[in-house]
């Protein structure tokens, strides 16, 4: 079967099956798009400009062929915590609100011409040193404090607090929330968790997140939660009013906003920079390699490209008052479920979304927030899912103890101190395990046979995820060849998770090229945990 590309012939093509994905990711992405924007403290109308600049720039700058461009819920902390910091008050201070969005967007714009200098250095690999579990435990945290903000709002409340403080307060707010709007936000996310449970394709036609909205606007209007006004209830008095529907201008040009470029000054302005500069070029890496993994035709991102693609597309939306982008995993899995063939997909989602906000925004204007929020609170259930901790757990408990470490010190701190605990924590287990210092910073790598056909590479030491870099830079010059290796790690202390899982990828890798990788001396290893990608300790080192 022939391979999809996206060139003009491709489009041609595939124009049928591309035009039909991207209209069904348009459904996904316009209430996610704007519940984004509202949990960031942007404007609504913000994470739309995003999602349209993802499909009708970054389209043509990224080879990869089935990821969609747009607002990510993994930067909801981050958006939020940069106007929170330069003096967002919630709609209490309208033009205190608006001066630090427009403070972010020239952070965001700096961020993005960061991003692009990545991809044009082709840093794009950068994304390989991050220890997996660590990661694992930031998107995990992300999904906890998306779940502790949205589940108030998901029921007409908004209360401030951190994180921990909300989540244990969650009974008090079932107990309080204005029941109208705590009606739709409820029914919202029982929708929303009940299709994930239907497996019958037939049944699903209409994305998830469309049906909310076809459920919640109807009974919104029913309900009459726009009037202003109050009700009362079981002896109780709530009110009602626009506040809580979304608010789009109707005429989206107008609500175009330039950046203010002052902030980037300040420590603020540093510390968000690159914050949105690594924490979003990582998800995006992250996202763009799993999205690789499951294309149906074996396809290859070139990273550094894609890099550049994002970059391009969150400096030209941050401009004009867009929310960041990345390549985004879950919108990116529907367009393949969805039959996508190229990147052309991506482009419609955009043009879709931007026909519809310059067409009909009105609609826009009577979606309740309490749906948003549901749909915010499911995503933020799935990014810190109980199987995604029982996964963890089952990897070893050196890894849990890693990933919990992570999470706790994401909500204890914020993100980059935490998954600063969560990389300190393993130095630490691989350490205890004997690790040597000095292979934490340096590669031990001897390639002790080569030929026309193969290579045997001798690792000593150890091997762990801050040396995986050099490591793979060895297995990708001979695969490049043609040739088969072999990495003998019997005189390494620790063969640690991240390396083990990398290998079982570029185990694949190989084998999709015709060509073999061994792994070979770990018979004096002990596994961890029963996982084939447990960490492998020496035996000697742990009596």
């Amino acid at each position: 079967m022939e391979i999809p590309k996206g060139n003009f012939a491709g489009f041609r093509a595939n124009l049928r099956s591309d035009l039909l994905s991207g209209f069904l990711v348009f459904l996904i992405a316009l209430p996610l798009c704007l519940g984004i924007s509202l949990a960031c403290g942007y404007p609504a109308i913000s994470g739309i400009f995003t999602a349209i600049i993802g499909g009708l720039l970054a389209t043509f700058f990224s080879n990869s062929e089935l990821t969609i461009k747009g607002p990510a819920a993994g930067l909801i902390v981050i958006a939020l915590g940069c106007v929170t910091e330069f003096g967002f008050t919630g709609g209490k201070d309208p033009a205190a609100d608006y001066q630090a969005y427009r403070l972010a967007l020239g952070v965001g714009v700096a961020a993005g011409i960061l991003q692009i200098l990545l991809g044009v250095f082709r840093s794009g690999i950068l994304g390989e040193f991050f220890p997996t579990t660590a990661i694992h435990g930031l998107l995990a945290a992300i999904g906890v404090i998306i779940i502790a903000k949205q589940f108030p709002i998901m029921l007409g409340l908004h209360p401030d607090g951190k994180p921990l403080e909300l989540l244990a307060n969650i009974p008090t707010f079932v107990l309080s929330m204005n029941p109208k709007i705590g009606l739709i936000g409820i029914l919202s996310l029982l929708i929303m968790f009940g299709y994930a449970v239907i497996r019958n394709p037939r049944l699903k036609v209409i994305p998830a997140p469309m049906i909310v909205l076809i459920v919640a606007v109807p009974l919104g209007l029913f309900l009459e939660i726009g009037k202003e006004g109050t009700y009362t209830f079981l002896d109780h008095t709530y009110s009602l009013g626009e506040k809580f529907f979304v608010d789009v201008p109707l005429n989206m040009f107008t609500a175009i906003t330039f950046p203010d470029f002052s902030g980037l000054t300040t420590v603020i302005g540093i510390k968000y920079v690159m914050m949105f500069a690594i924490i979003g070029s990582l998800e995006s890496l992250l996202s763009a390699k799993a999205i690789d993994g499951i294309d149906p035709w074996g396809r290859k991102t070139d990273m550094d490209r894609d890099l550049l693609a994002v970059g391009l597309g969150n400096t030209v939306a941050a401009f004009i008052g867009g929310l960041p982008m990345i390549s985004e995993i879950v919108r990116s899995k529907a367009n393949i479920d969805n039959g996508a063939q190229t990147r052309f997909a991506n482009f419609f989602h955009g043009l879709f979304l931007l026909v519809f906000v310059a067409l009909i925004p009105g609609l826009i204007n009577q979606i309740p927030l309490a749906a948003l929020g549901a749909l915010l609170v499911f995503t933020g259930f799935r990014l810190a899912s109980p199987k995604e901790f029982v996964h963890m757990y089952y990897l070893g408990k050196d890894q849990f103890i890693i990933f919990m470490s992570t999470v706790i010190g994401v909500l204890a701190t914020d993100l980059l101190v935490g998954i600063g605990i969560g990389i300190g924590v393993k130095v630490i287990i691989h350490l205890y395990n004997g690790t040597p210092i000095h292979s934490f910073f340096k590669l031990n790598a001897e390639v002790t046979r080569e030929d026309e056909h193969s290579a045997t590479i001798v690792i000593r030491g150890a091997a762990v995820f801050s040396t995986w870099i050099p490591l793979r830079k060895y297995l990708h010059r001979y695969l490049q060849e043609g040739k088969n290796v072999t990495l003998n790690f019997s005189d390494t202390r620790l063969v640690d998770h991240t390396v083990m899982s990398k290998l079982y990828e570029w185990i694949m890798e190989f084998e999709e090229k015709n060509c073999e990788l061994f792994v070979r001396g770990l018979a004096e290893h002990e596994a961890m945990a029963d996982s084939i990608v447990a960490a492998h300790v020496k035996r000697k080192t742990r009596e």
